[in-house]
């Protein structure tokens, strides 16, 4: 499994990232037998890198997680944990007390004594003002205590990022997740990634497979995107399908191809997510890719490309 530097952190992460909310059973139940194979296996072909959040199956998603963590007993330093602070199933706070609790909360949870990355869960459901004045120095006090190593934020619309980015100092803010926004149907992130190396920030994303689109089954009733998009990713999927090739391969395989972007985060809760996500790495990684299907993927997909949905407290 190839791994990729994190920004100025020092981390070397693997590219294919293992997104724990389904641990949380967010997508059906989830076994902690299933839960302790599932990362077992994950660590068997390569992955070291753990993506969780208290939000995720109201704090389940963590508990779980450093369960199965400590099950398979590989040593701490050998892999790395994200989790975040400032989204709860009972709603977002981010004010500094919160998050100063939260970490507390997560690190029993995770049955742990550091995160390496703490973010700010989806900030644009909040005050992007008080994420620069209260929450980052709050979360910049933690990193002094030895209970994060580094600081993170996460959401949805892009500009978020370069809002906070252009008002904190630089080098206090080490990494930025960003999903939906680097897959075969929306690269936009791919415009931001200069400015972020500029800054020194490592770049996380998540969801290759757009929270569902771009898949067989299709999205789950709740998705955001027009249906247009939904439409447009649908004729995709059918099309992949009729010539014998999958979808989320090909769109695991395309955002994998972005050697700036640090790793792909994609939600796994069984032996076989594992096994499919690296065999898509592996095959890449030995140039085994099926260049022709995805160009024609592509074209199906242009006329909704970089289409998005609105996040967060919208402006008036």
């Amino acid at each position: 499994m190839e791994v990729r530097p994190l920004g100025n952190t020092g981390l070397k992460l693997s590219c294919v990232g293992f997104g724990a909310s389904p641990l949380g059973s967010v997508f059906g139940p989830v076994s902690d037998e299933e839960a302790i194979d599932t990362v077992r296996e994950a660590f068997k072909l390569g992955i070291n890198f753990f993506d969780t959040s208290p939000y995720y199956g109201g704090t389940l998603s963590e508990k779980v997680l450093g369960k199965a963590l400590k099950a398979v007993g590989v040593p701490r330093n050998e892999y790395i944990v994200s989790t975040k602070c400032g989204r709860y199933k009972e709603g977002f706070d981010f004010s500094a007390e919160r998050v100063t609790r939260s970490i507390d909360e997560s690190l029993e949870r995770l049955q742990m004594e550091y995160v390496d990355i703490l973010q700010c869960h989806d900030i644009e459901f909040g005050s992007l003002d008080q994420i620069i004045n209260e929450t980052i120095p709050a979360l910049q006090k933690l990193k002094e205590t030895g209970k994060i190593r580094f600081i993170g934020i996460t959401g949805l619309p892009l500009e978020i990022f370069t809002y906070v980015l252009d008002r904190v100092p630089l080098g206090t803010v080490d990494v930025i997740l960003s999903y939906c926004h680097y897959g075969i149907n929306d690269t936009a992130l791919e415009d931001l990634i200069p400015y972020l190396k500029s800054k020194g920030v490592g770049v996380i994303s998540a969801s290759p497979v757009s929270m569902g689109l771009l898949t067989e089954n299709g999205p789950p009733e709740w998705h955001p995107a027009s249906a247009e998009l939904q439409a447009a990713c649908q004729t995709a999927a059918a099309f992949c399908k009729k010539k014998g090739k999958n979808i989320s391969k090909l769109a695991m395989q395309f955002s994998l191809c972005n050697r700036d972007i640090s790793t792909i985060l994609v939600g796994m809760k069984s032996v076989e997510q594992v096994q499919v996500n690296v065999a898509a790495a592996t095959e890449l990684a030995h140039g085994q890719t099926d260049k022709e299907t995805l160009a024609e993927v592509e074209e199906i997909l242009k006329p909704v490309k970089n289409q998005t949905w609105p996040s967060g407290i919208q402006k008036s």
